[in-house]
């Protein structure tokens, strides 16, 4: 049985590449996500009056 290393070097790239690109998108979603956590917790929700 002969392994084809050029395949496999090029699959290797191509399942590094997904984890770093899965990390980075990772990161940017949490800091996102935070921010909105931080700016929902300053900014009270606006209320009607008109429904009391």
């Amino acid at each position: 049985m002969e392994i084809n290393y050029p395949l496999v070097g090029l699959v290797l790239v191509a399942v590094i590449g997904l984890i770093i690109f899965l990390i980075r998108r990772n990161r940017k979603d949490k800091k996102k996500y935070e921010n909105e956590m931080i700016q929902s917790e300053l900014k009270p929700e606006k209320h009607d009056t008109d429904h009391i």
